[in-house]
């Protein structure tokens, strides 16, 4: 009988995409492994070791991308410079190495899952200090546009969610072997589809005859009222069911609305699934999670918020793939979603089958099956092909801690 196996999952609360792909890594663990394998998911910055400036440059990530998108994007494409890239490597190495050795002290990972990029640099180091062989996976959160910290020459795995991802990390010099296109990892519930879009309405209390828009807000997004302002007076036999995402202001207002169609108002679910299968169509921002969920349930999108850097290119993903359009003003949202229902919904029903067609519905197992092999399989090392050298990690983390004191392992 296989022993059990102890899988770490360091993730960030950056934004809503790592911290769910974590969660989605685990569920599909749970279902599928079970009491084989024991899942624990750290963010390495909430550990009291961090260091306070981290923390607080995470939790200032939303107003960031909220109030300074130009200046969120000059900051990531700054990032993205290969001498920045490589400053902020060591960087990391030396500001996190202390927090990641506690952890994996703590919990004897038998392999380490990271979805967030700068953490594969501090557990490498560990890795390579330690003579501890624990393969180390790293699951890609953006879609398209990708910075090139994402990809490590030194993990084990490098499970990307699309094509252009996988070539990006060529680019960069990866084995072939280890990248893998799964997808972005979702909820696996999103996999559990009900017999039909009535029988999933009517669990929910919708109408059942109608065509459902599922509009989906949060404290990111930012307008989603005036969008719901204009589908209310369009004329359009639809029901509207929005999710305000634990956007009180936003609650209020829809809440406050005189419909004239069916609306459904929600301040925050936790049933999302259920709710995108019982949808038609989603509107939403550009983020990562909801669109690799929307495509997961065959649900076209329209795109009505785009923060520039990392949604560009989650943008341009669902437009190439003819799953959906961007409409930054509501005249073009109804223009649009009235282009879809016309001709008995021909749009509308070309922009699913393009959805369905880029959804990834099983992206949380495909990842959990090969982190699995990975943990089977960890007396099998994989050497990185340009380490430094320990005397110099080891100096190195010296020299930061300011101590003359052998670096602890």
């Amino acid at each position: 009988m296989t022993p059990r196996k102890n899988i770490l999952i360091l993730t960030a609360d950056a934004g809503f995409g790592h911290r769910s792909t974590a969660n989605a890594i685990c569920q599909a663990f749970d279902r599928r492994y079970g009491d084989a394998a024991r899942v624990v998911i750290v963010n390495p910055l909430d550990e009291s070791n961090a260091l306070s400036f981290m923390r607080s440059a995470e939790s200032d990530y939303d107003t960031l991308a909220r109030e300074w998108p130009q200046f969120y994007k000059l900051g990531y494409k700054m990032s993205d410079l290969r001498l920045t890239t490589s400053v902020t490597e060591m960087a990391f190495v030396m500001m996190m190495y202390e927090t990641i050795s506690r952890l994996m002290k703590q919990h004897t990972p038998d392999a380490v899952v990271i979805t967030f990029p700068t953490y594969q640099y501090p557990v490498v180091a560990y890795r390579r200090l330690s003579g501890l062989n624990v393969p180390i996976a790293t699951v890609v959160t953006d879609l398209v546009t990708l910075q090139k910290m994402w990809f490590s020459q030194s993990v084990d795995l490098c499970l990307v969610p699309t094509q252009t991802a996988a070539e990006a990390a060529l680019e960069r010099d990866l084995d072939p072997e280890v990248i893998h296109v799964t997808g972005l990892p979702v909820n696996p519930s999103l996999a559990d589809r009900p017999a039909t879009k009535a029988e999933a309405r009517r669990a929910l209390g919708w109408p059942e005859d109608k065509f459902t828009v599922l509009a989906v807000g949060s404290k990111r997004v930012e307008g989603l009222e005036k969008f719901a302002h204009v589908l209310n007076h369009a004329g359009h036999d639809l029901h509207l069911v929005a999710v305000a995402g634990g956007n009180g202001d936003l609650y209020g207002a829809l809440e406050a609305t005189e419909w004239h169609i069916p609306a459904t108002c929600y301040d925050f679910v936790g049933n999302m699934p259920e709710m995108m299968h019982a949808a038609d169509c989603v509107i939403s921002k550009a983020g990562g999670l909801i669109v690799t969920e929307s495509l997961a349930c065959g649900l076209p999108l329209i795109l009505m918020q785009v923060i520039p850097g990392q949604e560009t290119g989650n943008a341009r993903f669902v437009v190439e793939g003819g799953a959906g359009d961007v409409t930054l003003e509501p005249m073009e949202f109804l223009e649009v979603i009235s282009h879809w229902l016309a001709d008995g919904g021909r749009l509308y029903y070309e922009r699913a089958a393009n959805a369905r067609s880029l959804g990834r519905p099983e992206a949380a197992y495909a990842a959990a099956d090969l982190i699995w092999q990975a943990a089977l399989n960890r007396s099998h090392e994989r050497r990185s092909r340009n380490p430094i050298s320990r005397a110099k990690l080891k100096a190195l983390l010296r020299q930061f801690s300011g101590s003359e004191k052998p670096v602890e392992v």
